[in-house]
């Protein structure tokens, strides 16, 4: 992938983290991306890609701990919870 092209991903998913369905998640998925998305690699960047096409209202449950996140998600919702607890 050319750096341009990553330039285009980097901020298409951050647009896609800050226009969510709910206000709460738009709040924390935001502020995560604006952290960690330009630290990213290809396979990371691909697994949160994949994550902000679930539903807004099983990502909020996941990443506060009401519900275990699925497998595929588990470490990028920790990290998520962690950057959340830390703005807390």
């Amino acid at each position: 992938m050319t750096e341009e092209l990553r330039k285009h991903r980097l901020k298409r998913l951050h647009m896609r983290s800050m226009r969510r369905g709910i206000k709460e998640m738009d709040l924390i998925l935001s502020a995560y991306a604006a952290r960690h998305l330009a630290e990213m690699d290809g396979d990371a960047l691909d697994t949160y890609d994949a994550l902000l096409n679930e539903n807004d209202q099983d990502l909020y449950r996941w990443v506060t701990g009401q519900e275990p996140a699925p497998q595929q998600f588990s470490a990028l919702i920790a990290d998520i919870s962690q950057t959340l607890q830390r703005q807390n």
